[in-house]
């Protein structure tokens, strides 16, 4: 990557201040972070340590208090909610631990619908839709609906589904939180595959040591700040 590339995310001194009864709750107490083009890092992190709330800001679910956020080189600190919403329907993909699939909609029509909301027409959709289940394992799944897949194959709905706007970053919370080990690894072994073939940004929040050792570069928070930020040593040499 040249030196004068944009960097995806660019956050300085991000705070994050809760104000409950009484007190201020500080998530984010003053948080510096830099995620370039083709990285693939994890979040790591005990409850209450402020991961997810970090996630939620990068995800422009929610806004700092103070600090700045850039996101492909734009100022995103203080957009309004629509403003939030068109940047995250465009360039940012999500994948979470509960699938968030519609249940009475065949896999296809689950990948397809970020796409209904950006108005892609529908033959697009499809081919779209059908390409990236073919990514990530899925095409002949394609007219099942999501209670007759396994977890580990409704993951693999939402991943696809996290694909279809082409993000320029995709933002995994705890995505293997509701499978068991081996599933956990093949899902992991997915998201690698599209960092290292596609060239996908990608950011997982997870609590589990297992599942951050799979990302190229671990940040580990605590009462809020970064206390860590190294790459992943055990895959060094790994192509």
């Amino acid at each position: 990557m040249s030196e004068s590339a944009v960097p995806v995310v660019r956050v300085e001194r991000l705070r994050k201040v809760y104000t409950v009864g009484d007190d201020q709750v500080i998530a984010l107490g003053g948080v510096d972070l830099t995620i370039e083009s083709g990285d693939f890092l994890s979040v790591m992190g005990p409850s209450g340590s402020g991961k997810s709330t970090f996630m939620q800001i990068i995800g422009l679910l929610d806004q700092p208090t103070d600090g700045t956020y850039y996101f492909e080189g734009k100022d995103v600190s203080n957009l309004t909610s629509d403003e939030r919403a068109d940047i995250r329907s465009r360039r940012l993909g999500f994948v979470f631990q509960s699938y968030n699939l519609l249940s009475r909609t065949s896999a296809v029509e689950n990948v397809e619908l970020p796409m209904v909301y950006a108005g892609i027409p529908e033959d697009e959709r499809r081919r779209i839709a059908l390409e990236k289940m073919e990514i990530v394992g899925i095409a002949q799944l394609a007219k099942h609906a999501p209670n007759q897949m396994s977890g580990g194959q409704q993951q693999r709905v939402a991943i696809a589904r996290s694909l279809v706007n082409n993000p320029g970053l995709i933002l995994a919370d705890e995505p293997t939180g509701a499978l068991d080990t081996k599933t956990s690894s093949d899902v992991m072994r997915l998201f690698k595959q599209l960092n290292k073939d596609l060239g996908m940004t990608i950011m997982v929040v997870t609590h589990e040591f297992d599942v951050a050792m799979n990302a190229r570069r671990i940040v580990s928070f605590r009462d809020g700040l970064i206390i860590s930020d190294k790459p992943n040593e055990t895959l060094a040499g790994v192509a």
